[in-house]
């Protein structure tokens, strides 16, 4: 990992319509990603963890311009200077998207079927690596025999392959314009545990071969602590702590973060984890919140202080009505909570 950054995000924020459809009214929002900011460094794994929900896979599409960010900046740091992400179009925006490669969930969904393993990792490159088509093929199986598989593979069918087989494709796919980061979003939730350490394991090698840099995208901890280098909690859209990953493994302090812990290491109920916080928080009403502090509560729906403070056994009064500061606890690590210290 290196200090000089690649891709710096600074309030990033996006919104949608609560409503879908096309008589649906418009007004009501939600903020799927609310000022929201990180960088990722070069042959760095940064990690953006939280539950189903709280906005880390919208943020990694708005990396892509998957969808247009509502508000903040998104930078990237080439070697001869910087480019803002929104100001790209045509071909700078294909380019950049060549250089921050996305590798889907599912690749089940991701991969075409109807498509040999070939045709998927070469289908959107044909036209700008300006090779020949005997050189293509050679790169294809390259690609291929870097991810653990054979170049013989590339004229079967996706559907012809384990679910953690397609999941090498579609890295391999990811591989194959030599990009400087590599998005992986939740890519081993889908796949059983022994094959989860084998994707890791593999993407790993790859990091260290190539010496990229990947944003990482999970719900479990474990696994991203496993990973990542630095991790960024999200929750309902915000980040609500970032540490190196041995710091937040021994001493994660906002209590999502140690919710996130409890649940991942299986404790529930009324066993508790080393911080004494519960396995999982049940929501609380703000009427129920209010007659347990004593002092006005706002209503849910004008609230824009904590967010995790409805479900926090630790709330307060202030956590409704106050901002929220994010204090840098020691140097790379900080939260967003009143109770830090």
């Amino acid at each position: 990992m290196t200090d000089r950054p690649l891709l710096t995000v600074s309030d990033l924020q996006k919104r949608f319509n609560l409503e879908a459809g096309f008589f649906a009214r418009f007004g009501r929002f939600v903020n799927a990603v609310n000022g929201v900011s990180f960088s990722v460094g070069r042959n760095e794994s940064y990690g953006l963890v939280g539950e189903s929900g709280c906005g880390k896979t919208t943020t990694a599409r708005l990396l892509v311009r998957m969808y247009e960010a509502d508000g903040g900046e998104i930078l990237y740091h080439r070697e001869d200077g910087q480019t803002d992400v929104s100001s790209l179009r045509g071909k700078e925006l294909r380019q950049y998207r060549r250089k921050i490669k996305y590798i889907f969930q599912d690749p089940a969904r991701s991969l075409n079927p109807r498509l040999t393993v070939y045709e998927v990792l070469v289908s959107g490159l044909r036209w700008s690596l300006h090779t020949g088509e005997k050189n293509l093929r050679e790169k294809a199986g390259a690609a291929l025999e870097e991810v653990g598989m054979e170049a013989a593979d590339l004229e079967r069918r996706p559907s012809e392959f384990s679910g953690g087989q397609r999941q090498r494709i579609s890295i391999a796919r990811g591989l194959l314009p030599e990009p400087d980061l590599l998005i992986c979003d939740e890519v081993v939730s889908a796949l059983d545990v022994s094959i989860q350490g084998q994707i890791l394991n593999l993407l790993l090698d790859i990091r260290e071969k190539r010496e990229m840099s990947f944003l990482f995208i999970a719900h479990d901890l474990k696994v991203a602590c496993y990973f990542c280098d630095r991790i960024g909690v999200m929750y309902s859209g915000v980040l609500m702590e970032e540490a190196p990953a041995a710091d937040l493994w021994r001493e994660g302090l906002h209590p999502y973060t140690q919710m996130l812990f409890s649940s991942a290491t299986g404790i529930c109920g009324e066993q508790e984890n080393n911080h004494g916080v519960h396995g999982e928080f049940p929501s609380r009403s703000f009427t129920e919140l209010k007659e347990e502090n004593g002092k006005g509560v706002p209503d849910a729906e004008t609230s824009h202080c904590c967010a995790f403070a409805a479900r926090c056994p630790r709330a307060e009064s202030r956590c409704f009505n106050e901002p929220v500061p994010v204090k840098e606890i020691v140097p790379g690590h900080s939260v967003r909570c009143h109770f830090a210290v």
